[in-house]
């Protein structure tokens, strides 16, 4: 019974931690709220990540934010096998070339993240947030990561029960084929309005996928005319990738 609530405890202080993934700065009753946690639960927890100084709370304001033990931590991620840092040079050649925003994304369950981006330095440009999460079933790199997927990884996907209404499974199939066939993806407001991208895989030495590399913009700017110029730019720099990767 003491190991369950020990789980427990420690699955609530990790929720916490995670609700700052979307907020910089958040107070107890922010916490309380995100968590869905009673107050006095949320404060004990609060100051023991506090203690720890995987939290920092500002004396005036009372909101908390993320301490430097987060920082010590993700400094052992970024190893030279990690692809958001040892492809992020040639991301930013990249997006020195279609001046378009460039991310970087990988396959984490039933969803897809984003774990490095380099944002486009036009006015205008499309903004890449990372960490976000987004569906499978929609967007240039999400049927990038499936379509170079094993099948069991597509099975599971395509037999998920949250599987959105709007999107027919059967034209989504055909597009992975063609994907396959052609190297790339291409999407046009399917997950953002005013957005559209192109994407292709990045694979190791052994041909498996371990990233999406994407450009994006706005629509109005990222045409598919365009598209067709940047094609050669995306493609080369998976090549490049794929000779960076130690697998």
């Amino acid at each position: 019974m003491e190991g369950k609530k020990t789980v427990r405890a420690a699955e609530r202080a990790l929720d916490i931690l995670l609700c700052f993934t979307q907020e910089p700065e958040l107070s107890l009753t922010d916490v309380a709220r995100m968590t869905e946690l009673n107050k006095s639960t949320v404060y004990r927890l609060l100051a023991t990540l506090e203690e720890k100084g995987f939290l920092i709370r500002d004396a005036k304001t009372e909101k908390y934010r993320l301490g430097f033990r987060v920082w010590e931590l993700s400094a052992n991620l970024s190893q030279t096998d990690d692809p958001a840092v040892l492809f992020l040079p040639e991301m930013e050649r990249l997006r020195d070339q279609v001046e378009e925003t460039v991310s970087l994304y990988i396959r984490d369950g039933m969803e897809r993240i984003r774990i490095q981006a380099v944002e486009s330095t036009q006015t205008i440009r499309r903004v890449a947030p990372l960490g976000a999460r987004m569906p499978l079933s929609v967007g240039a790199s999400s049927k990038v990561l499936v379509a170079y997927a094993d099948p069991a990884v597509q099975k599971m996907v395509l037999s998920d029960p949250s599987w959105p209404d709007n999107v027919d499974k059967d034209q989504y199939i055909r597009q992975l084929d063609e994907i396959r066939n052609r190297g790339y993806a291409t999407s046009f407001e399917e997950r953002e309005a005013g957005t559209s991208a192109i994407a292709a895989p990045v694979l190791d030495r052994s041909g498996n996928i371990m990233a999406a590399l994407s450009i994006s913009g706005p629509v109005s700017r990222f045409t598919m005319e365009r598209m067709q110029e940047v094609i050669p730019k995306l493609l080369e720099s998976t090549h490049r990738m794929r000779k960076m990767a130690k697998k």
